[in-house]
């Protein structure tokens, strides 16, 4: 049984804990803010760059780049975003697990892949998986060039026919309580289709539709996959935010529990002492009788 003293430790080094939590959760929800206004700002340019696309495919008629043909093969290339940081929950695992999901479900368990984020980049190379490239060390607010190595490397390995299929897996942010891991295709390039038919706009193209196309396809690329990097990050802190509430709360817990441990045993010790004292009083009117 442990001694008041030493609860009293515990109690004060859990409440050191719970103000670090407490304070990583008030930072993760700052930058979940900053995060989902920068996922928010960059969807109207690709909402747009999609709007172009289609319009461009549609008036390049026959044109068929490389990244829009459909292969025959089954050897995959996985671009893989997660978080350079831990203390998120199963965010990351989740992610990998999914990942992990669909290779072996449509690719026999076999893929080479890029990361984009420390914690994914470990993983795969603890199990021996073939890692083309990586990227980790993002800034809490990266720009599109910071992940441009990765999306070149994963690029490099598609036009020179080494992959079939480009993937990408990343946690989608849903909302702060909610996040979705998705593995997506990215080569060859699938655009949605046009809703209402065909624009009633006409655009005149320089050169010509069909090197506009070729110039704004990776670019398109380049955009999905920055764009899946941003949504990851909102992920992370929303993620962040919700486990060290967890925890704030579980230290709460443990330290109303170890209170009342302490309380409990200081009233036990009173009352003990209190019959010792009881009891020596006792003795002292039994001697002076005799």
């Amino acid at each position: 049984m442990p001694s008041v003293l030493d609860l009293r430790r515990r109690i004060r080094s859990v409440q050191n804990t719970g103000k670090i939590t407490r304070a990583m959760q008030m930072v993760a929800s700052t930058r979940l803010r900053r995060a989902r206004q920068t996922v928010e700002a960059t969807r109207p340019y690709a909402e747009k760059m999609v709007e172009v696309m289609q319009t461009t495919a549609e008036l390049a008629g026959e044109y068929r780049h490389p990244y829009l043909e459909r292969r025959d093969g089954d050897r995959a290339l996985m671009i893989v975003v997660t978080s350079d940081k831990g203390l998120a929950g199963a965010l990351n695992s989740n992610t990998l697990r999914a990942v992990l999901r669909y290779v072996m479900k449509h690719h026999q368990g076999q893929a080479r892949y890029v990361t984009i984020g420390r914690k994914g980049r470990n993983w795969l190379a603890r199990f021996g998986r073939d890692l083309v490239a990586d990227t980790s060390g993002l800034k809490d607010r990266p720009g599109i060039a910071a992940v441009l190595p990765a999306i070149a490397a994963a690029l490099k390995e598609y036009e020179e026919e080494r992959v079939d299929t480009v993937l990408l897996g990343y946690a989608r942010y849903v909302s702060a309580l909610r996040q979705d891991p998705v593995v997506r295709t990215l080569l060859p390039v699938e655009l949605p289709r046009r809703e209402g038919g065909r624009p009633t706009t006409l655009y005149l193209y320089e050169p010509g539709p069909e090197e506009v196309l070729a110039a704004l396809l990776p670019r398109y690329i380049e955009t999905q996959v920055y764009e899946a990097v941003l949504e990851n990050q909102a992920s992370f802190y929303s993620a962040q935010m919700i486990a060290m509430q967890n925890a704030t709360n579980a230290a709460n817990d443990m330290i109303e529990e170890l209170s009342l441990t302490a309380n409990k045993l200081r009233q036990a010790t009173i009352t003990e002492e209190l019959m010792d004292i009881v009891r020596g009083a006792e003795a002292l009117t039994d001697s002076a009788k005799g």
